[in-house]
């Protein structure tokens, strides 16, 4: 794993403008400059992408707590209320996966402004719609625009941040994801309550123009990536080939798929089951259980610095572990229970896929938006697959049978966390 970030400093020498405090790699002094914790710059940086991970997780995630309403007022499944998140995420998907190609050539900060732009305007739009398929028409959209986000953003903090401190401060990014997930599904739960779920989308929609603008004036420009011109599809190719061969990185990108898989399905149906008697909640009391992305925004960040210091493969299978537990404890009629394993799930959730974000980007030696491509397509698929699956077995047996197929999936990730250690140390 160090051979595989003293990799990336194999560079020439690139020359910093004045206003940015850099710093050069201690390893080889002619080598990439970095952004330094505790500079300005660093602040500037970490501030912009921090909002960058909560416009698109809170536009994404904003009609998760709408889906009981959705499935009322369009008179549609509980499986096909789902639609509004799993097309969105399975579009963006297929976006992520050419979004870092297209970032190679277009510039990294360009391309992530303008798809949180357009993301935003497609909420507001989605407020306005006259029927349903035209709202998952808007969605579907929304999800390519927001693909061009993610993995340029992994692959700015890959290339721009000192790689001995790369840890944390992806950590800090996916807090700023969890935060945004958090703020997205909590807002428009509770101006659903009071008001509609139309006023709460077009109010979700201008506070990601705002993030979007915010994001644009602070960041600042690549010091450590040169686009390329042109289009040479060959180079992409070899890229994602070059990849998928490394015997780790397809492991790791099988645990984005599961881990996530399980939090989205965990998340997409837990509502149906809290609307419910006993518990009869309302939009407020359950748009206010999602502030448990309190403590993945926590989780993710700790668990950025102690991979950076015991070692990721060690804190990748505790997380996976954590939330398996969270999901088991789901099964109790408990309410506060329920709520104690939805804690647990989302900060097991929140430290795997932080660890298993940095590990992309130490071990992926080159094309590192191609890396995080690849990674977030695995994610999102997850999200995509196994949130619409997850509603057929609501269907089937309720509760029981949601928590057996997740478990099932964290099964499968633990596996492959384990043998993705063993195949790093060779």
């Amino acid at each position: 794993m160090q051979r595989a970030a003293d990799k990336l400093l194999d560079v020439s020498e690139i020359h910093p403008r004045p206003n940015l405090q850099l710093v050069r790699t201690t390893a080889e002094p002619q080598d990439k400059q970095f952004l330094l914790r505790g500079t300005s710059s660093y602040r500037r940086a970490s501030l912009a992408l921090f909002l960058s991970g909560f416009a698109t997780f809170s536009l994404l995630y904003c009609v998760q707590p709408l889906m009981p309403i959705f499935a009322a007022d369009f008179a549609v499944s509980p499986a096909a209320s789902s639609l509004s998140l799993s097309l969105s995420t399975g579009f963006l998907a297929v976006a992520i996966f050419f979004a870092a190609a297209v970032s190679e050539s277009f510039g990294r900060r360009s391309l992530m402004f303008v798809s949180l732009l357009g993301a935003s305007l497609c909420t507001i739009a989605c407020a306005l719609v006259p029927s349903w398929h035209t709202l998952l028409v808007i969605r579907a959209l929304e999800g390519l625009l927001l693909g061009g986000v993610p993995a340029v953003a992994m692959a700015y903090l890959a290339e721009e941040i000192d790689p001995r401190g790369l840890g944390a401060s992806m950590g800090l990014y996916i807090a700023g994801n969890a935060f945004g997930g958090m703020a997205g599904r909590v807002v428009t739960g509770t101006l659903a309550e009071f008001f509609s779920w139309r006023i709460a989308l077009g109010a979700l929609g201008l506070l990601g123009l705002a993030a979007a603008i915010g994001f644009f004036l602070l960041l600042p420009a690549s010091r450590n990536f040169t686009p390329r011109k042109g289009f040479d599809v060959r180079f992409h190719v070899r890229a994602w080939v070059g990849h998928i061969s490394n015997p780790a990185l397809p492991l790791l990108f099988a645990i984005g798929f599961l881990a996530m898989g399980t939090f989205v399905t965990v998340y997409n149906y837990i509502g149906f089951r809290l609307v419910q008697p006993p518990y009869n909640l309302n939009q407020t009391e359950l748009g206010l259980i999602f502030t448990v992305y309190l403590f993945g925004i926590a989780a993710s960040w700790i668990a950025g610095m102690l991979g950076d210091h015991i070692g990721h493969f060690i804190v990748l299978p505790a997380g996976i572990a954590v939330a398996a537990l969270g999901v088991a404890t789901t099964l109790s009629s408990c309410l506060p229970l329920i709520v104690l394993g939805i804690v647990l799930l989302t900060s097991g959730f929140f430290v795997a896929h932080s660890v298993a974000s940095a590990l992309v980007g130490r071990l992926a030696r080159a094309t590192k938006g191609h890396a995080s491509a690849l990674y977030l397509l695995s994610y999102y698929v997850g999200s995509s697959v196994a949130g619409s699956v997850g509603g057929y077995f609501w269907g089937a047996d309720g509760w029981n049978a949601v928590v057996l197929f997740t478990l099932s999936l964290l099964a499968l990730g633990t596996v492959a966390a384990l043998v993705a250690a063993r195949v790093a140390k060779r």
